[in-house]
């Protein structure tokens, strides 16, 4: 009887392609085990309960079949971009495979033809997956500008390295554009383009970017995005959006806003604008609703006070 305790760690926690399985020394006699799955053509799994990763699922897909990359709402959710895209979280694996080859045809995959650069793909801890950049613009076609916009602003965010450990954005403004260059005729070009058009670099979350463009769409004067402001001598604070020619500040309050500590940071930061003659217009979730009509609302109506006029 075949034992599967002795197969290697890394094919009893995933799924697994026969050729790796063979490679690290299992057995054909062990790989038809009643325990042994077959997912697909070449691609086995063992019997488990285990919550099974995305990418690790995905991952022995890319290399049975040739020329082709994880993609579309797969590589979406991989990446895990904020923002809302149909299709994301189904079971359904997308999977490109680079023109002139014939989309992958294998139950559960949706397969795509396409034309990706050699720099638009990535091989990211073992599996063959499109770059964030190239994943944002397949993705177009089934996402809304807004949505896209988030999506753009997460790619081109500069990040906090004490928090994240990277000190680069994903992508820049200029290599978003000359991916757009490269593509002028993909599904979804037109919206992309737009988004491109009105994405800015320093929104830290997808409720500031909707904030944002909820504002711009109603004819509010851009801001500054976490800019550090100078509001008195020694005191300094990162608004969320802040209109300096009218000492405006706005803050966008999420669920962490609830925690006591975070409660008193949130007081001293009130009192440091007040002190220093800002106005702070502090926006909650509620006030997201409906299209962000009441964060825009609050919003105009301190610019209003502070002398700002429509042009």
């Amino acid at each position: 009887m075949p034992r599967l305790d002795r197969l290697p760690e890394i094919l009893r926690t995933a799924p697994f392609t026969v050729a790796e399985a063979l490679e690290r020394g299992a057995s054909y006699g062990e790989l038809c085990h009643r325990d042994v799955l077959t997912l697909s053509r070449g691609i086995k799994s063992l019997k488990n309960d285990a919550d099974v990763p995305l990418a690790l699922l995905t991952r022995p897909y890319t290399l049975v079949t040739g020329y082709s990359a994880t993609s579309h709402a797969t590589a979406f959710a991989i990446w895990q971009f904020p923002g809302f895209l149909p299709g994301v979280g189904g079971r359904a694996l997308h999977i490109s495979r680079q023109y002139p080859h014939v989309p992958a045809r294998r139950l559960g995959v949706v397969g795509h033809r396409t034309m990706f650069r050699n720099d638009e793909v990535c091989f990211f801890n073992g599996l063959w997956i499109t770059t964030r950049t190239r994943t944002w613009l397949d993705c177009a076609r089934k996402m809304c500008v807004d949505e896209l916009v988030v999506v753009a602003d997460h790619l081109v965010r500069i990040p906090r390295p004490e928090f994240e450990g990277r000190t680069k954005p994903y992508a820049t403004m200029a290599e978003l554009a000359i991916l757009l260059e490269r593509h002028p005729g993909t599904p979804g070009i037109v919206k992309a383009r737009e988004a491109l058009r009105l994405a800015r670099v320093g929104s830290d979350s997808p409720q500031e970017t909707k904030l944002r463009l909820a504002c711009g769409y109603a004819g509010l004067p851009e801001p500054l995005l976490n800019a550090k402001t100078k509001l008195a001598a020694g005191v300094e604070r990162t608004p969320d959006q802040s209109y300096p020619d009218y000492k405006v500040a706005v803050e966008y309050d999420g669920g962490t806003h609830a925690d006591p500590r975070q409660v008193e940071r949130d007081v001293s930061r009130e009192e440091d604008y007040a002190s220093s003659g800002w106005k702070e217009v502090r926006i909650m979730k509620g006030h997201m609703a409906n299209d962000a009509k009441e964060a825009v609302r609050k919003v105009r109506d301190a610019l209003w006070d502070r002398g700002w006029r429509p042009s």
